[in-house]
């Protein structure tokens, strides 16, 4: 399916002309202004993720340029940037579309705006591939745009005129007219027709691809200067922390301030009236302490004297969670995916292997805590804050706050990181209460790290049991996969115990080797803290266990790992995942149900030679390979470790191989996949929240532990597949990196030492 058929045509809504209605503060009359809608269509393929899954699709959202009579081209990116890039990559596309000199391109950050903009969640790694033609269309409806203002102008045809480097060239007498000197006249002609609109031949582009774009916010960012939620700052503001319950669900029973309104700075002391379960975007309550500096603050929190009732999750104890999931794994549970007849396999196979694996719940720890400014005053609230969903923002502030949404403005900061964390506003819907307690006064409510780490929406704990009929060569002939975590739906609908159809869409149900008898099941599993998005998601346990028990058939086969993987998912097909036994909903773009096993195989190749696969290693040394699709890329990792005295664990190397379609901003790619590497390494390594009584127990750095530079792979070679053919629809980046490298890094510690390494994270289990 070509892209211009598929993706083409599912973002094809008309760009309009609005030249005449300002979008940006600042834009002057005679500017040229674009935009353009997506339509429904396009809309359903986002409402898997975020806030749409609770309020259903987002309407009209559209995407705005514009040109001033200066020449400067100024596109508005309503995603919000968290070190993925996308408000260098967006203008980025339109540039080279419109030929624009890069110097003269500028990006401005949408605010929240669910009218304008529709659902602005940053998350799926969708950014990038559910608007790059839509980015290009407008880049090329400008130009086209442009040329015909100056053809008109110079009296000539169009066909003799050509945008190049931001001038308008008359081919034949090399006349030359700047951008901006054309653009009020091109302001008033009408925008070509989609039949009309002539994209340029990707052998043409300048900037889309090369690599050689340097980010917008580099400079900003690497002086200091950038300006994150945590920066916010107005006159008069005042500063606040919040003593959360400690138990998710618990609430305040009673408290005494007396001794925190004696803390110098101290100005008032507030209750929080808490969200009733399930709508867990909003507060969890509490009381919090506001003060004319954060420290004062915190030291006012420290003097409060709280009595807590728990609630229903007061006893509730990890480990004791870790055997219930045991348990429900180890019968059958819901049939989510059937394909032949897996007990009739099993029953007649010559060998049968079974393993289970345990991924805990995970932190997302950005280095930024969820921070946020509101002001709160006149029957209108303004905010400031890292949010990566500043439209669900604007609505539960509204909700909140009793205020119109049109009265409600959300300012987006750059996020010092976001990892879906920052994708629910509870944070700012803090600050918004408080601001309206202290009759107008802007306030600043600061998360510390403690706050952050036990407060987290955290990734699913999950118990994956797989089970394999082998046949006399060792090849399997049945799968059994029992997959049991709490379900991210726990935060919108009353107690659901079972994985969302698109959480079972990452990585299980459509599992992608070529085994006749399939059974995949879904036992039930209760939700005992908050659970949100995190990283590639639900692909993290999926692949982890998947990966790891296919190193385990081909060393129970005594084959190579890297050759027996290949095997498995055989050869080079293209599966519609629409075809299976059980249906799932991923939303309507058909790239996501398109599996193609030659590029699978393809990145696991690449990887392997990148790293020398079958090389003769010293004795505590081994290397590790998985692959694994996810956000419509393809993405393979190969480790290499090194295991000394008392299980000493070094990573000299690692290459990750990543095909996620055309490239547009190769060096944001590579960003991507090392920083994934270092992730995944951590996560597999140390990661680990455990709870016991309701609490959780890690609360800052010392416990809950991330890599650290001297731990870190000593080099990682990225390794991007040729991307020179336009027709395959775009993959995510910003997630695809994390799930092979877990596995890849605990079947590197089998070939080296014999350990099979089965429950995360690795920690002492080498001793």
């Amino acid at each position: 399916m070509k892209h211009d058929q598929n993706l083409g045509r599912m973002f094809g809504a008309p760009i309009a002309n609005v030249s005449r209605r300002a979008f940006l503060t600042g834009i002057a009359a005679g500017s040229l202004i674009l935009s353009v809608g997506l339509p429904a269509r396009a809309q359903e393929a986002e409402k898997y993720a975020g806030e749409g899954m609770a309020n259903g699709l987002r309407e009209d959202p559209k995407i705005f340029i514009a040109i001033g009579e200066d020449g400067t081209v100024t596109v508005l990116c309503h995603r919000s940037e968290m070190g993925q890039g996308v408000r260098t990559s967006w203008p980025l596309v339109v540039a080279d579309e419109l030929e624009a000199d890069w110097s003269r391109v500028k990006v401005a950050q949408a605010p929240g705006d669910e009218p304008r903009f529709g659902n602005q969640d940053t998350d799926g790694s969708r950014s990038m591939r559910h608007h790059f033609m839509t980015l290009r269309r407008m880049g090329a409806a400008a130009r086209q745009m442009l040329e015909q203002a100056a053809a008109n102008q110079w009296g000539v045809p169009v066909a003799e005129v050509e945008a190049n480097n931001h001038e308008i060239v008359h081919t034949t007498s090399n006349r030359r007219l700047g951008f901006g000197e054309v653009a009020k006249a091109a302001a008033d002609l009408p925008v070509p027709s989609r039949e009309s609109l002539k994209l340029k031949d990707p052998a043409k582009f300048h900037y889309i691809g090369k690599g050689e774009t340097p980010l917008i916010d580099g400079l900003d960012i690497s002086t200091g200067r950038a300006q994150y939620g945590i920066d916010a700052k107005l006159d008069g503001m005042v500063h606040a922390v919040i003593a959360r319950p400690p138990v998710f669900g618990g609430t305040v029973k009673s408290y005494d301030d007396a001794e925190a309104l004696k803390v110098p700075g101290v100005l008032k002391v507030i209750a929080i009236d808490p969200t009733p379960a399930p709508a867990v975007f909003l507060p969890l309550g509490g009381i919090a302490v506001v003060a004319t500096n954060t420290w004062a603050a915190m030291k006012g929190r420290e003097a409060l004297k709280i009595e807590w009732d728990d609630g229903p999750n007061a006893s509730y104890s990890s480990e004791e969670y870790k055997a219930t999931l045991e348990a429900a794994v180890r019968k059958p549970g819901a049939v989510v995916r059937e394909e032949g007849d897996a007990d009739k396999a099993f029953a007649g196979a010559a060998k049968r292997i079974e393993a289970e694996y345990y991924i805990p719940y995970l932190a997302h720890a950005t280095m930024e805590p969820p921070a946020a400014l509101v002001r709160v005053a006149d029957g209108k609230c303004e905010a400031w804050s890292c949010v990566q969903s500043p439209q669900a923002t604007r609505d539960h502030l509204a909700q909140r706050l009793g205020i119109p949404v049109e009265n409600v403005t959300v300012n987006v900061t750059l996020l010092g990181g976001g990892f879906g964390r920052k994708s629910k506003p509870d944070y700012v819907v803090e600050a918004g209460l408080l601001s309206q307690a202290m009759g107008g006064t802007p306030v600043k409510v600061t998360w510390t790290r403690e706050d952050d780490l036990v407060n987290d929406y955290f990734h699913a704990v999950s118990m994956e049991r797989i089970e394999a009929a082998l046949d006399d060569s060792g090849k399997p002939v049945a799968w059994l996969h029992r997959s049991a975590a709490p379900t991210i739906m726990s935060i919108f609908a009353p107690d659901p115990k079972h994985e969302a159809d698109w959480e079972m869409g990452m990585g299980l149900v459509d599992v992608p080797f070529d085994i006749p008898n399939v059974r995949i099941e879904n036992p039930e599993a209760a939700a005992h803290t908050r659970i949100g998005w995190f990283r590639s998601v639900y692909n993290v346990p999926h692949a982890f266990a998947i990966q790891s028990f296919a190193a385990e058939l081909a060393a129970a086969a005594g084959r190579d790992q890297k050759d027996y993987l290949l095997e498995l998912i055989g050869p080079a097909r293209q599966v519609d995942l629409r075809n299976l036994s059980v249906k799932w909903n991923y939303g309507e773009d058909p790239s996501v149900y398109l599996l193609d096993t030659g590029r699978l195989r393809g990145v696991i190749q690449t990887a392997a030679e990148g790293i020398g696969w079958g090389r003769t290693l010293p004795q505590g040394s081994g290397l590790g390979i998985a692959g694994h699709r996810s956000f419509v890329s393809y993405v393979a990792a190969a480790v290499e470790v090194q295991v000394g005295e008392g299980g000493a664990l070094t990573i000299p190397r690692v290459d990750i191989a990543i095909d996620c379609g055309p490239q547009i901003n190769p060096d944001r790619i590579r960003s991507q996949m090392e920083g994934a590497v270092v992730m995944g390494v951590s996560l597999a390594t140390l990661g680990e929240i455990t709870f016991k009584n309701g609490r959780a127990e890690q609360t800052n750095f010392d416990t809950f532990e991330v890599t650290r530079i001297d731990a870190a792979p000593k080099e990682i070679n990225v390794h991007l597949m040729p991307a020179s053919d336009y027709s395959l629809p775009l993959g995510g980046v910003g997630e695809p990196g994390v799930p092979p490298v877990a596995p890849a890094l605990t079947n590197a510690i089998f070939a080296a030492t014999r350990k099979r390494i089965r429950r995360l994270p690795i920690r002492d289990q080498l001793a």
